[in-house]
């Protein structure tokens, strides 16, 4: 009779501490999710997840299996509480035990514009292909299917002449993957890249964090099983592929215009023009980065993304923005040794910013380490300063670097005005 009040006092214990664990675990859940309410952020950027109630059981093997930490559950349900980290790269739908997630663009409130594709990846616009991100697929092992299968279509245009088979704009998971395809079937082809580096959406991404979760088909390499791999090492891996197959790339070059001409189409870019048969856009959506259009802007010394803080240590930094990627990249780089760090902003408050980020800046405002500046304009650029309007007068201020974390100007104005068509999609598929 002993052993059956041992036992009972052994499961009433773990049940205790079990259900101890799942309140205090919803606790921090719920938090999480009025913190995004209370920041504005609570509409995905791009591709997300839906959770079906009626088949959800609460495993929480899909919060488990996001590295954004995009999804907890509540109540025995699985919520999308950290929406504006999603980057709908699908782990969650895959770890779903009862299949109740489905991956859909835009939202009731929020539409998102997906251009119109056939099977083959070509647009309304014959000659014109789109693959990866800007199609709306963020899933890196889709992208470079995407690519792959792009090519397919692409060498079945054998009409025109041109000094290109294809011109291929953008080199993420899609870009690359096409651009093997184009060396395997002997295609004449140009990769342009606005940045200076390749990896797409993915060089964006914080440290270590995990970028594929399944494996890939490529032209050349073969099958490549990943499973999950961190961001540093997917780009190593991407650069080792460029390595040994002589992948060309124009990295630096960005797109402009598309015109139609005989035999295919025109690509212009900001350093030359291409003919080509056919174009692969296989860009993000992030677009162009927002500039700040003023004088000395084009100066190697200025930046519109934060991709090592270490770089800054020892420099007087500038960094222009006033959402969370400018917050993020002003603390991360006054942490560095021997920074001095300037915050500018051109309104008089920080909006849809998260909570944290707020106490952080406030941190090391309070610390010195950060100065920040509402309501300021950036003037000029010089070599070893910059002219900051503020509090109604014109300052220099030692500069040794600038981050422009301005948000980007999205494509597709530029694509509409080619003739591609788009259509809204409100949470749908």
């Amino acid at each position: 009779m002993n052993y059956l009040f041992l036992y009972a006092a052994i499961v009433v214990a773990v049940m205790v501490f079990y259900v101890g664990r799942q309140r205090r675990t919803q606790s921090r859940t719920v938090a999480v999710l009025q913190e995004s309410i209370a920041s504005g952020l609570v509409e995905p950027p791009s591709l997300h997840p839906i959770v079906d109630p009626t088949r959800c059981m609460g495993s929480g093997s899909c919060a488990n299996a996001c590295p954004e930490n995009a999804l907890g559950v509540i109540n025995g349900r699985a919520v999308l509480i950290n929406a504006a980290h999603c980057i709908g790269h699908g782990a969650c739908m895959v770890a779903c035990p009862t299949e109740a997630i489905k991956l859909v663009f835009g939202t009731e409130n929020r539409g998102i514009e997906i251009p119109h594709i056939s099977p083959g990846f070509e647009t309304n616009v014959p000659g014109i292909f789109i693959a990866g991100e800007l199609g709306g697929m963020g899933l890196i092992r889709k992208a470079a299917e995407q690519g792959r299968q792009a090519i397919e279509s692409v060498r079945k245009k054998t009409d025109g002449q041109a000094e290109f088979d294809v011109v291929i704009v953008g080199c993420g998971p899609a870009g690359i993957s096409a651009g093997l395809s184009s060396i395997q079937h002997k295609l004449r082809y140009k990769i342009v890249e606005q940045e200076d580096s390749l990896g797409g959406a993915v060089y964006h991404y914080p440290r270590q964090k995990i970028a594929m979760t399944a494996p890939v088909e490529l032209a050349i390499i073969g099958k490549v099983k990943f499973g999950e791999i961190s961001k540093e090492a997917l780009l190593e891996f991407w650069q080792g592929v460029v390595k040994k197959t002589g992948l060309q790339i124009a990295f630096r070059e960005r797109m402009e215009a598309i015109d139609r001409v005989d035999g295919g189409f025109l690509v212009r870019t900001d350093k030359g023009s291409y003919s080509a048969r056919s174009v692969l856009l296989s860009m993000g959506r992030r677009g162009t980065p927002r500039k700040l259009d003023v004088p000395g802007e084009e100066s190697h010394k200025v930046a519109y993304r934060l991709t090592d803080p270490e770089q800054y240590a020892g420099q007087s930094v500038l960094v222009v923005g006033g959402g969370d990627s400018a917050l993020e990249a002003a603390i991360s780089i006054s942490e560095q040794k021997n920074t001095n760090v300037i915050l500018s902003y051109r309104s008089e408050a920080f909006s849809r910013v998260k909570q944290k980020n707020r106490i952080l800046l406030e941190q090391q405002e309070k610390a010195g380490r950060i100065r920040v500046m509402l309501k300021s304009k950036i003037e000029t650029i010089h070599e070893k300063h910059v002219e900051i309007s503020y509090n109604g007068a014109s300052q220099k201020y030692p500069n040794d670097a600038v981050i422009v974390c301005a948000g980007g100007l999205l494509p597709t104005p530029l694509l509409q005005k080619i003739g591609i068509q788009f259509a809204t999609k409100f949470g749908t598929v």
